[in-house]
């Protein structure tokens, strides 16, 4: 007797899937990082290590994790149980870090941009907006451990951030997840070109540019430029959380892997590239009126997103409140669009494995995320976040970054895989990207590895005691490896691991 399905629930439309995957990639960081990342290595000079990333590593891994999700039709964890159930732990491990760890800490900085979409109204963050940003904003405490309590404002953002994340991940993906993206981001692509239209009349801005795009090709000898070309294109795409697998997953049968994996890859980077326009611009506006250098005006991370930009925003001559709107919304939209991933690779996950209802789960996952991030809300909130992103994206993203490729390569051949991705799409791979996968991507992947746990080593993560740094980052890392140990443990239905989708639906054809 044939087992009672569901149907399959699948993307409306390729270009839904497209911007959902589009809008998984796109996060907060492509709008200072890569800028910051640039200029550090070599200006110009960076974007050949960035290409050649993007080229050997960052579209050989896009196009592993769509073709896995679609050849296996799961979320990570049922993907990688099928290939061996002793590979299981990895297919959770990767969206249990993902949730529990990133998302906690994403969502609060969401939170943050929400409010200072408000603040924008009036400036409210004044001439100091770095200690109105410390003080009065976060209340930031003297120690790693000291709390200070949850200020009002952070707990009523960061409600709003979870609830609005669980209404639009609440309903089947080809609902409200995909006609979000949709909207998402083409109003980001405008957002984002209204600032570089804006930046670059600013007195200074050309200035600001130059120095973004001045090359030093002397940077190309120093191979830690080249680890950081490779570690921006990894983690600027999203991959290693198990969401690509998991969005995979909900494609139907004839599909352009290929094509869908290079335009995704691609349309990133380049919009990290076009935002750099924008973040050196003003930048350069900045400092002609601040009389600094742009080498001491620039900062990475929090830093640039809620001190140097409100200040720079204080300095324009017009429509600061408008500027301040528009820049601290495209934050918020990045951020939602990434957010709301990260929950549907975890939910998917255990809906794949114990067939519970799908609004009953993103439900509790959301409630626990809500409760979990109330710690990074708090006056240790920074602290928490710096230190925790900090081990999940050099140790937990490596490391399984490298333990994908390997499994795929080397067990379920990357021969299988490329075959499957051939048979469904328009543009094909050849035997280059088995070698991508099994050598090329994991060996660099592995001096990454490596070299960052010298570095750590030799100097300690930031000024953190190293006690603070154990607990935080070696613990929180540990707890989300043995939390998708757990889950690995419990038996699948044997007719879900060997349940093809695809056979049936040739079947039904026939």
């Amino acid at each position: 007797m044939t087992e009672h399905r569901k149907p399959r629930i699948t993307w409306g439309s390729q270009i839904g899937f497209l911007f959902a995957a589009i809008g998984s990639a796109v996060g907060l960081g492509n709008i200072w990082r890569f800028s910051y990342i640039t200029y550090e290595n070599g200006g110009g000079a960076f974007l050949i290590p960035y290409l050649v990333a993007l080229l050997t590593a960052g579209i050989p891994l896009m196009i592993l994790e769509f073709g896995l999700g679609h050849k296996k039709h799961g979320a990570s964890s049922l993907a990688f149980a099928k290939i061996g159930r002793a590979f299981e732990w990895l297919g959770w491990w990767m969206p249990t870090f993902a949730m529990f760890g990133i998302m906690l800490f994403y969502s609060v900085v969401i939170g943050w941009c929400a409010n200072y979409i408000i603040f924008s109204f009036n400036l409210a963050w004044g001439s100091d907006p770095q200690a109105f940003f410390l003080h009065n904003f976060l209340n930031l405490s003297d120690g790693v451990f000291q709390f200070n309590g949850i200020p009002i404002h952070l707990l009523l953002s960061l409600l709003f951030v979870w609830v609005l994340t669980w209404w639009i991940c609440f309903r089947e993906v080809n609902h409200v997840i995909e006609k979000a993206c949709m909207i998402f981001i083409p109003v980001l692509l405008v957002l984002t070109l209204i600032l570089i239209a804006w930046g670059a009349t600013l007195p200074g801005a050309i200035e600001g540019i130059k120095w973004y795009l001045k090359p030093d090709f002397s940077k190309l000898a120093d191979g830690r430029v080249w680890i950081a070309a490779y570690g921006q294109i990894f983690f600027t795409l999203t991959l290693s959380f198990g969401v690509m697998i998991a969005y995979a997953s909900y494609l139907p049968k004839r599909t352009d892997i290929v094509k869908n994996a290079v335009i995704t890859c691609f349309v990133n980077c380049f919009y990290s590239f076009l935002t750099g326009f924008a973040v050196f611009g003003v930048l350069g506006y900045m400092a002609l009126k601040s009389g600094l250098p742009i080498d001491q005006v620039v900062k990475s991370g929090p830093t640039l997103a809620f001190v140097a930009y409100p200040q720079a925003i204080s300095l324009l001559p017009f429509f600061r409140e408008v500027f301040g709107v528009i820049f601290f919304g495209a934050l918020l939209i990045a951020g939602i669009s990434s957010g709301i991933s990260l929950i549907e690779a975890f939910s998917r996950a255990i809906t794949d494995k114990f067939n519970f209802n799908r609004k009953a789960v993103v439900s509790v996952v959301c409630l626990l995320g809500f409760l979990g991030s109330l710690v990074f809300a708090s006056g240790a909130g920074l602290y928490w976040l710096d230190i925790v992103d900090h081990y999940i994206n050099q140790y937990g993203l490596v490391l399984a970054g490298i333990l994908e490729c390997l499994v795929v390569a080397w067990f379920l051949k990357a021969k299988v895989l490329r075959t499957h991705i051939n048979a469904v799409s328009d543009w094909n791979i050849n035997k280059l990207w088995d070698i991508a996968i099994g050598y090329v991507t994991p060996g660099i992947l592995t001096i990454i590895l490596i070299s960052n746990i010298i570095g750590e080593f030799k100097k300690p993560y930031g000024s953190y005691d190293v006690n603070s740094l154990i607990i935080l980052g070696g613990i929180w890392l540990l707890a989300t490896l043995l939390i998708g140990i757990g889950l690995s443990l419990p038996k699948w239905d044997k007719n879900r691991l060997a349940y093809n989708h695809f056979a049936e639906e040739d079947s039904l054809l026939t």
